[in-house]
């Protein structure tokens, strides 16, 4: 069979495979539950540990009688007077250098940059024979005075390599001594330095043994400021940035980062973030858009875990811990002054707003970037989607005031990716001069999808290329996106486990869960909605909650254990769907998935494995939620998981597609453009050749990409050859943005309860505006957004206040609102009545309403207000624990 099986497998990178031979630390078991300490001794057949009555502080007992570790005392935060008291440590203690060098090996050169950390990445290497374990190093000169602290970290990978690393408040210090050393101890001296550096009482006086090494060359620096562009791509499931470095970004570049390749002149360098969800740590260039809580005790100075740390801390926890984790936090954008109150693991509580968590993450990408790069940003790009773009460049400049956001020239998210294909194509020499081109956008991220259109031209012109470009939002869908088609996933995979652990041991066939066959899927979609091909699978998944129970929304008032290994059983089903999901459609030919418990000799050579360090599911059995150890044996393939999401997919691109079919509309489109992480599915590949069968569809998907599929980097490699072009002066760029598509219809109710509509669906936000008309008292009038499909999205109340009223004539609105009020409209209005005029905002998603009024024969104005036509209530959350 060709291609690959998915298995998902006990973590094998991260635990050894032989039992017995894993060790944990004290502090690794603490953060553990019970559930997962039980694991433990369930695996490692520790029969002392699987006693019913056995509690908590019994099984960490347990746990580190027979596979304790030692733990590992580096000094990483700053303490007060702790770099002193090492100070004096040396003068005092240090008086027996060992004779021999250990067979230890150091870096020729160390540049060391006030107020960045050092990491891996920079790639200090210290190699010894042995008896090296991770420690802490000192960094001293000639005279024995201390300037520096650094760790020392074990390549876990390569036996005898370590790392030299730092805290990003590490304290370096210049002397005028330049004959620089590093001093390497044995385990018991370094741990006599950890307890130096944090105790404030005195420690009893030892002789520390150590072994001196000099450096040939040591290099301190301040950062230096650069007027390169810092691009950042900020998203609903994960964040990408990425600059354009020329070679005077700044004056003087690392030569260690030139030589490692971590910099590269007059390309695009895109920041990379460790991910540490197993052991040895991988470096991707992207940051999942995720933020918890560290330790809020000190409400002034809260401490975050941003991406994968967020995750991992989550899933370290068991997915029960009380620490908040916030996800999806670009859709605060309606509401980013809204109070959150958070709670850390330890039970500390604090409010913060949003906009506090929002610059933290963000804070967080600029400060890896500028480590990465070795220079501090001052000016910033932040694509947004297009209908919204003016809302968060808003948000944007007031989160991060102290920062340039670019805004003339800054580019909505769609219009990104398009530039990307037009940069391609003028390489290519792929444009005939002057001739109009137009493309269709079609952007899938993790939480909505959008559709634009473009239409432009491109110039060879005498000093640069000349870009004509007009743009246009066309359509949109708040509620599809990445998460989906994961939840859809989760979905299938809850039936099939429950299935299982009921006694069900049979395979739960695909075909009795989705209406339709493969074939049929489009038009059972056509004829009688989505709906209605998702209709067994929904009933089934609440069947399945009687099983595997995920909605821990609805078990808030039961007791905390039930509720927390409830919230347990949503977050790990969705990451591994989410999981599940990447490796299916990250790599072509994948073609079966499993979860097993062990890795097995023999295998079939399709064989994917997923690693995985522990089983994390509560079931309930004889009406009580029970530990599930048990990896269920059951087989996911690529065809059913494609079957699954086939109609969600078919039914949002016919939403946006099918009127330009109808109206004949798409034949003028010379290219369609696919964009954002879910578009790499071939199912929209399918479902596009529905309406534009032999169109040109821009559709890269690399044979074997690695776990940054090339459609996630598109949109931020737009923005920065944009902006690097602009600079450099190779194009001219004219970008028009035309009225948007409003995919709503906004009303109200006369007071014989006859529905009003004030803007229709799918009209341009340039249209006249609609009114309706109340008595002067009215204190409040309703408004009511609805989609293009009808449902009703939300209620708007606009408050009406005597005292904001001004007295007028036509010419001052004229003055103030252009053409949007025609006088034909005031001239109409009564002695007493109020006309309330809603009318689109070309700039802002959202409409305006502005009540005129007459009193006496006197024109009145009243206070204008604009409502968004999405707010959080309007998108689906997956993470509301409804589900």
């Amino acid at each position: 069979m060709n291609g690959y099986t998915y298995r998902l497998h006990p973590d094998a990178a991260s635990r050894e495979r032989i039992r017995g031979t894993t060790r944990y630390t004290r502090a690794e078991l603490m953060d553990m539950t019970t559930f997962q300490l039980r694991n433990i001794c369930y695996k490692e057949r520790m029969v002392e540990g699987l006693g019913p009555q056995t509690d908590r502080e019994e099984l960490i007992r347990i746990i580190l009688k027979f596979l304790g570790a030692d733990d590992v005392l580096c000094i990483g935060r700053v303490h007060k007077g702790g770099f002193e008291r090492i100070q004096q440590a040396i003068n005092r203690h240090m008086t027996s250098p060992l004779s021999s060098d250990g067979g230890i090996s150091v870096p020729a050169r160390l540049i060391l940059y006030e107020g960045l950390k050092v990491d891996r990445l920079d790639r200090y290497i210290v190699t010894a024979a042995g008896g090296l374990t991770d420690s802490n190093v000192l960094l001293v000169n000639e005279s024995m005075e201390l300037c520096g602290i650094f760790n020392l970290e074990q390549d876990e990978a390569v036996p005898g390599t370590f790392y030299l690393t730092a805290d990003s408040g590490a304290r370096w210090e210049r002397s005028r001594n330049r004959q620089y050393s590093l001093l390497f101890f044995r385990k018991r001296d370094s741990e006599y330095l950890y307890k130096i550096y944090y105790s404030d009482k005195p420690l009893p006086p030892v002789n520390i043994q150590y072994t001196k090494i000099p450096l040939a060359h040591l290099d301190i620096r301040e950062l230096e400021q650069t007027q390169a562009v810092l691009a950042i791509d900020f998203g609903t499931s994960n964040t990408t940035a990425g600059a354009y470095l020329h070679r005077g970004y700044i004056q003087e570049p690392s030569s260690q980062d030139l030589l490692n390749g971590r910099v590269r002149l007059e390309e695009i360098n895109y920041v990379t973030f460790p991910d540490t969800t197993f052991k040895n740590t991988d470096w991707i260039e992207v940051l999942p858009t995720a933020v918890s809580i560290a330790d809020c005790s000190e409400p002034g100075n809260i401490l975050y875990e941003f991406g994968y740390e967020a995750l991992k801390s989550m899933r370290r926890g068991g997915y029960s811990s009380r620490a908040s984790v916030f996800r999806g936090i670009k859709r605060w954008i309606s509401d980013y002054s809204k109070q959150e109150e958070v709670v850390d693991a330890q039970g500390n509580a604090a409010v913060v707003t949003r906009l506090d968590i929002v610059r933290a993450y963000l804070e967080h990408v600029i400060l890896t970037a500028e480590h990465q790069f070795k220079c501090r940003f001052k000016r910033l790009h932040l694509s947004a989607p297009v209908k919204m773009k003016a809302q968060f460049l808003e948000m944007f400049s007031e989160i991060l005031p102290e920062y340039e956001i670019e805004s003339e020239h800054a580019l909505d998210e769609g219009m990104s990716v398009l530039y990307n294909t037009i940069a391609d194509g003028i390489e290519r020499n792929a444009f005939m001069e002057g001739v109009p081109y137009q493309a269709l956008v079609i952007d899938c991220g993790g939480g909505t999808t959008d559709l634009s259109s473009c239409r432009f031209t491109v110039e060879d012109g005498q000093i640069a290329y000349k870009l004509d470009i007009h743009t246009t939002y066309e359509n949109g869908d708040t509620n599809f996106g990445g998460n989906n088609i994961t939840y859809r996933i989760m979905q299938f995979m809850k039936i099939v486990f429950a299935d299982y652990y009921s006694g069900r041991r049979a395979a739960t066939d695909i075909d009795s869960l989705i209406a339709a066959p493969g074939a049929d899927v489009f038009r059972q979609v056509d004829e009688a909605g989505v709906q209605s091909v998702y209709a067994e699978l929904d009933r089934r998944y609440l069947e399945a909650e009687q099983i595997i129970p995920t909605a821990y929304a609805h078990r808030e008032h039961r007791s905390r254990d039930e509720y927390l290994r409830v919230r347990g059983n949503f977050h790990f089903l969705w990451e591994i769907a989410e999981e599940m999901k990447q490796q299916f459609f990250r790599k072509t030919g994948m073609l079966r998935n499993r979860f097993h418990s062990a890795i097995e000799d023999g295998q079939d050579s399709d064989l994917q494995i997923t690693t995985m360090e522990r089983w994390f599911l509560s079931v309930v059995r004889n009406g009580e939620l029970r530990d599930e150890f048990e990896f269920p044996d059951v087989v996911f393939n690529i065809k059913e998981i494609t079957q699954l999401i086939k109609a969600d997919i078919y039914d949002v691109v016919r939403k946006f597609l099918e009127e330009f079919y109808r109206e004949g509309r798409l034949g003028q489109y010379s290219m369609i453009k696919l964009t954002g992480q879910s578009c790499r599915i071939d199912v929209f590949r399918e479902a596009l050749k529905e309406f534009v069968p032999g169109r040109s569809i821009e559709f890269r998907q690399k044979p074997a990409e690695g776990r940054v599929p090339d459609l996630k980097l598109a949109c931020l490699r737009g923005a920065i050859r944009y902006l690097s072009a602009r600079k450099t002066g190779t194009i001219q760029a004219e970008i028009t943005h035309e009225a948007a598509v409003i995919p709503y219809t906004v009303s109200a109710y006369t007071h014989n309860l006859r529905q009003k509509v004030l803007i229709n669906s799918l009209e341009r936000s340039d249209g006249l505006p609609g009114s309706i008309s109340r008595p002067f008292e009215t204190a409040e009038v309703e408004l009511y957004v609805s989609g293009s499909d009808g449902t009703l999205l939300q209620k708007c109340v606009y408050v009406n206040r005597k005292e904001n009223y001004e007295q007028v004539v036509y010419e001052d609105i004229q003055s103030r609102f252009g053409t949007k009020i025609p006088q034909d409209d005031t001239d109409s209005i009564m002695n007493g009545e109020t006309k309330f005029f809603v009318f689109a905002d070309h700039s802002h998603w959202g409409f305006h309403v502005l009540p005129v009024s007459r009193r006496d024969e006197q024109l009145l104005l009243g206070h204008k207000r604009l409502f968004a036509y999405e707010n959080e209530s309007s998108e689906l959350d997956f993470f509301d624990g409804l589900k």
